[in-house]
């Protein structure tokens, strides 16, 4: 995809000072709020976040440029309204902490509880709302503002905050089920009571998993755990427009394996060579636009004719250095003026063609999408930033830079689609139609603290929607899907996801190695 927050890290400020900047009196998780009585009710401030009703300025950001919230927040506050009619509501737009605070100040105490959805990913808002003790209902928008939510509530569960309840679904009927637990307030409850109901309501809100469900047989021929070390030794990681020395160490102790940084000036040098020859790039820009079965209005041939000469300078500095992958800080050096082309149809190439191409210079899902395609004598990737749905019990794997092989270089190539980014709608990128009713393993290996992130998904669906990345795996969760939410905080958005069953592949792996496996669901 290109998504800029896959990586961010943010800080939550300590209670007491947000609470004291927002001049609200914080309360404790065991203080009821409200007080029933003749002629009172209950009010809740609900708060949108987001950058602005229609995201006609917003440079990147899900769920996409010219998003017209407008019809959203009509129907949200409709529902609202009708469904907990014996509350008073008010509500805000806001986009950063401080606005949240003001806000706050200016209701003091009259306010008993907040509502908050997470519309665009790079704003987070729960801080001040957790640190009033107030109870909060945190809910997050269908491929708007996902990664913050996951990253944000898997650091709630971990600090265990009592006061902020959430849930994610595509289904405003869940959310407002989620919702009535406000009537846990108006009866003289506590904002832990509040916390506890709305959890009980996601859980049974979660649709159960399908054992009916038919996966398609997979056998994947893969290497042993000696074998694959031994073909690891000395493959090379190129990283573009960053630095990838935080994993070089381990990454050589553990697998053997070397990183090198190069610039951003390296990559323009070789597009530039491909540019001028033109040729080559002509022919990889001509084939894309015959396999794909869509090619958007506003994709001209210019178009991808720079990303095939991307392609080719992606492919020209792996042959230079001997190098089996490659990440580039694609969302830094396309808006810092840097480089001129996005690399995503370069990345889609080289995943098809048996080498490694992950976006936004992330280190560690580059090294494990290069350990899982050599493991599975290669089979390409897809890196993703995932989306939970209780609704459907889905994981939804998002992004815009996906192979169209997942079953295997020799395997069938499933069609594909070339859009723009539905963030900024600019560039060239795929929507691969992957295949369905298949096992799918995914991880992240992290070889600082030996350990590795595993969970597994039956890819049921594709979906089409046009917010958030262009292609979405959605895949049914057999496990706990609960437990889906507790691991993002320390793991970040990206996940790399390869189709089979290589459950036990991972497992010896991890054994062989000393590495510990955190099970995610």
């Amino acid at each position: 995809m290109s998504c800029s927050f896959s990586r961010r890290q943010f800080v939550t400020a300590g209670a007491s000072a947000v609470a004291a900047a927002a001049g609200v009196t914080a309360i404790s998780s065991n203080q009821p709020v409200f007080a029933q009585g003749p002629g009172k009710k209950l009010k809740i401030r609900v708060f949108f976040a987001i950058w602005e009703e229609v995201q006609d300025n917003v440079q990147i950001d899900w769920p996409g440029r010219g998003y017209d919230f407008r019809p959203v927040l009509a129907r949200y506050k409709g529902a609202l309204e009708s469904v907990l009619s014996d509350y008073e509501f008010v509500y805000s737009i806001a986009s950063n902490p401080d606005a949240v605070n003001q806000i706050l100040a200016e209701d003091g105490d009259s306010v008993h509880g907040y509502i908050l959805f997470g519309m665009n990913n790079g704003i987070q808002l729960v801080g001040p709302l957790q640190a009033s003790g107030r109870p909060t209902l945190y809910c997050d928008y269908h491929f708007g503002g996902c990664g913050q939510f996951l990253i944000y509530t898997a650091h709630l569960l971990r600090a265990k905050i009592e006061n902020v309840g959430f849930i994610a679904s595509s289904q405003l009927a869940d959310i407002l089920v989620a919702a009535k637990c406000f009537d846990v307030i108006a009866k003289g409850g506590t904002p832990k009571e509040f916390t506890e109901a709305v959890a009980k309501v996601r859980q049974e809100r979660t649709k159960p998993y399908n054992e009916r469900l038919k996966i398609i047989e997979d056998k994947v021929d893969c290497l042993s755990p000696k074998e694959l070390l031994e073909k690891l030794k000395g493959v090379k990681l190129l990283v573009v427009g960053n630095t990838g020395q935080g994993f070089a160490g381990s990454a050589k102790e553990a697998f053997g394996m070397e990183i090198i940084d190069l610039s951003f000036g390296d990559l323009n040098d070789a597009w530039n060579k491909a540019l001028e020859e033109k040729t080559e790039a002509l022919k990889v820009a001509n084939r894309w636009k015959k396999e794909a079965t869509t090619v958007e209005a506003g994709i001209d041939d210019e178009e991808l004719f720079k990303s095939a000469a991307m392609y080719l300078a992606e492919k020209s500095l792996l042959d230079q250095h001997g190098a089996f992958g490659i990440t580039i800080n694609c969302l830094g050096g396309f808006y810092g003026g840097h480089i001129f082309a996005y690399p995503c149809l370069g990345f889609f190439e080289l995943n098809n063609t048996g080498k490694v191409g992950v976006c936004e210079s992330d280190v560690r899902s580059a090294l494990t999408h290069c350990i899982l395609t050599t493991l599975t004598k290669g089979r390409p990737c897809f890196v993703s930033d995932p989306i939970l749905d209780v609704s459907t019990r889905q994981i939804i794997y998002a992004h815009c830079v996906a192979p169209t092989r997942m079953l295997g270089l020799d395997g069938p190539a499933n069609g594909y689609e070339i859009l723009r980014h539905a963030e900024d709608r600019q560039g060239a990128c795929v929507r691969s139609l992957t295949p369905t009713r298949y096992m799918t393993t995914t991880i992240e290996i992290d070889t600082p603290s030996k350990r590795i992130l595993f969970h597994q998904g039956v890819a049921v669906s594709n979906s089409y929607s046009d917010e958030g990345c262009r292609t979405k795996i959605c895949a049914e969760i057999p496990g706990d899907f609960e437990k889906l939410h507790t691991q993002w905080d320390h793991w970040g958005w990206h996940r790399v996801t390869v189709f089979g069953d290589l459950k036990k592949e991972i497992f010896e792996l991890a054994d062989a190695i000393g590495f510990t496996i955190v099970e995610e669901a």
